[in-house]
């Protein structure tokens, strides 16, 4: 048994969770906020068999897509110059982690 903890941009969120209920896969969703730039995400939390991994992980890979977006770099306290250009950025996608659960429970 596995625990697939996947980070997702909150404009993602709601096309993966169809694509979860589509094939039966249980979640918990989390409403969390990235810390670089500090905008929404979505955090699923997924309980699956070992055997079922790589489904989980090729829905997601399937509906969390990277886009590209211009940042004001004076949003982030990074030393920028305060007249600095917008900057270009990737954002979305999906940030995903697969841990051994040793024991799972449902009430």
């Amino acid at each position: 048994m596995k625990l697939v903890i996947a980070i997702v941009q909150k404009e993602d969120a709601k096309k993966l969770q169809r694509a979860f209920i589509e094939n039966n896969i249980r979640e918990t969703r989390l409403a969390t906020t990235g810390g670089f730039l500090s905008q929404g995400n979505t955090t699923f939390l997924i309980g699956i068999d070992d055997e079922h991994v790589k489904t989980v992980l090729r829905i997601i890979k399937q509906e969390s897509k990277a886009r590209e977006e211009y940042m004001n770099p004076n949003m982030v306290p990074t030393g920028f110059d305060m007249n600095s250009q917008p900057v270009k950025i990737t954002v979305g996608g999906a940030t995903c982690f697969v841990v051994p659960i040793d024991e799972f429970k449902r009430f």
